[in-house]
């Protein structure tokens, strides 16, 4: 997304990123939280302040829309749409191992975790970025059955078997909920593509480094652009593991076809 709506050839690199910022982030805020409530309280504020509506904003989070201790995280006042990228919760919790230097019961624990969030808590004791996330299968019901505003359920496995199909499907949810309506540019499309392909963006990252890579700033050898596609659970999960979590989110990977 960032190599097409903010290039002019659809050629990516990391720098087009900082396009799409995250929220909530301390960047996004005017006064510091001392408790996650206090964070919460200020979800839709900050969205009021720093997102003025005469201008289209593309925001990433992690942040569930179940309500946190009575606090909404947005509403269609301040967001258009949504657009979710879904993934088979054994695959999210390999990959979390590797981004949060947990091991396979820490990363299981935390996604069956009611009240899972992330924050990190500064010098100062400031809260601000903090995000809900609850467990697994209400994050992503809570965004797929939301009536605020439309979403788009993207499954990340369809980005692998069929990248083109899926991002066009995002372009066009987009022209659609801004009311744009323009007509997709097939050459920004296929070079945004092509330029963003796992090797591509491995190769990158290796050679200039990437902010977003766990505890980047320290120059951890952690890659963010880890396995990707490679990323298989049932090369990797024991299956003691991978059973409890078929069994927690039954219903949910059924609904995906994941089983």
């Amino acid at each position: 997304m960032s190599a097409y709506y903010f290039s002019k050839t659809g050629e990516f690199n990391f720098n087009l990123l900082f396009n799409i910022n995250q929220f909530p982030s301390r960047r996004y805020s005017q006064s510091k939280s001392f408790t996650y409530i206090d964070a919460a309280k200020n979800w839709i504020k900050y969205q009021k302040i720093f997102f003025p509506k005469n201008k289209i904003f593309f925001l990433k989070t992690h942040n569930s829309l179940e309500h946190y201790f009575g606090n909404k995280f947005t509403t269609s006042s301040e967001t258009l749409g949504g657009i979710y990228v879904v993934r088979d919760p054994r695959n999210v919790v390999s990959s979390m191992t590797n981004h949060f230097s947990m091991n396979l019961n820490e990363a299981y624990n935390k996604m069956i975790d009611d009240n899972a969030s992330l924050s990190m808590k500064n010098l100062e004791g400031d809260l601000s970025n903090f995000s809900f996330l609850g467990n697994w299968a209400n994050h992503y019901r809570s965004w797929k059955n939301t009536f605020e505003f439309k979403t788009l359920i993207i499954k990340y496995e369809d980005l692998e078997k069929n990248a083109y199909r899926e991002f066009w499907k995002i372009l066009t949810f987009i022209e659609e909920i801004s009311n744009k309506n323009k007509d997709i540019n097939k050459k920004k499309f296929e070079k945004a593509i092509n330029s963003t392909n796992f090797s591509n963006l491995k190769r990158q990252e290796k050679s200039f480094g990437f902010k977003e890579s766990p505890l980047y700033k320290k120059n951890n050898k952690t890659n963010f652009f880890n396995l990707g596609f490679k990323n298989k659970w049932q090369e990797i999960l024991p299956i003691e593991i991978s059973d409890i979590i078929k069994d927690k989110f039954y219903h949910e990977l059924k609904e995906l076809e994941y089983e």
